[in-house]
């Protein structure tokens, strides 16, 4: 059993530093003194129905709970360097949110953080909306279910990525990412996976310009396209497309399978590019003949 720090208002440097084995229950952390770190180093603690206003409140905190907050805009970088948290039903509106953590889990919270989730480890995401810009850049093992994402240059430079049921709208997403599974979501933005290796779609459905290329054993499994033209340049593919593709651009080796394209461009090119292009009425009559 916990002891328990209730209706409280703190707003001094470190008001509760190294705090251990305890329940913060409607609190405040703001005020005059403007205080930083105010629960840095804390261990085995809930944190619920509080309220912060101040910068770095969770930095090196361990086995944390963080339940039916409120961080505003003020609460700058607010968890960093932190392990084996997790994050219910949380409003997260600081900047920089999660810095190098480890074993997070973050699930039904409203989260508008740029450069949220920097190099951290063994993330799992579930059934919240985040608003970021270079999401998750340089994480690794991270799960998400049901995430409502919005914001630019997202998972750039992650390692081992597996995402369902999703709807991404970001721009520049998956940049130099390795080892990722999206499955039944929907991606929307433009220059979609560049330089990318062992990126893997299936059942999604992928919106925006120039998707696809310089990309390193890339495949689409029973997935649309829309507005894609200028895609797979220069990149190692497999794809089964349903529908159609605006345009497909010198894909370097595999084969891409649609109903139809609008435009096969092959010219140009800086290197030996083979790839196949095949109408999927033309490879039901080849295989069927």
């Amino acid at each position: 059993m916990k002891d328990k720090i209730l209706n409280q208002t703190f707003d001094k440097e470190r008001s509760l530093y190294n705090l251990i084995n305890k329940e913060v229950i409607n609190c405040k952390f703001e005020g005059p003194e403007d205080g930083e770190s105010v629960l840095k180093e804390c261990r085995d603690i809930n944190v619920v129905n509080c309220s912060f206003s101040l910068r770095y409140p969770l930095w090196h905190a361990k086995k944390f709970k963080l339940k039916n907050s409120k961080m505003d805009e003020l609460t700058r970088a607010p968890l960093w360097y932190s392990n084996d948290g997790i994050i219910d039903n949380c409003e997260v509106n600081g900047i920089k949110c999660l810095r190098e953590c480890k074993n997070i889990v973050i699930t039904e919270s409203n989260i508008n953080s740029p450069e949220f989730g920097w190099r951290c480890k063994n993330l799992n995401i579930t059934n919240s909306n985040i608003d970021s810009m270079y999401f998750l850049f340089e994480s690794k093992n991270v799960e998400i279910n049901n995430l409502n994402m919005k914001g630019k240059y997202s998972f750039q430079y992650m390692n081992n990525i597996h995402i369902t049921n999703s709807t991404l709208d970001t721009k520049d997403a998956f940049w130099h990412s390795k080892n990722i599974l999206v499955e039944n979501s929907l991606v929307k933005g433009e220059y979609l996976g560049w330089f990318s290796q062992n990126l893997t779609f299936v059942n999604c459905k992928i919106i925006g310009t120039q998707p696809l290329c310089y990309c390193k054993n890339l495949k689409l499994i029973n997935c649309t396209m829309e507005d894609t033209d200028l895609s797979f340049e220069y990149s190692d593919v497999e794809a089964d497309i349903k529908g159609h593709i605006v345009s497909v651009k010198n894909p370097k080796s595999g084969t891409i399978i649609a109903d139809s394209f609008g435009e096969i461009i092959n010219e140009d090119a800086i290197m030996k590019c083979v790839g196949n292009v095949i109408l999927r009425a033309n490879k039901e009559e080849k295989e069927y003949a």
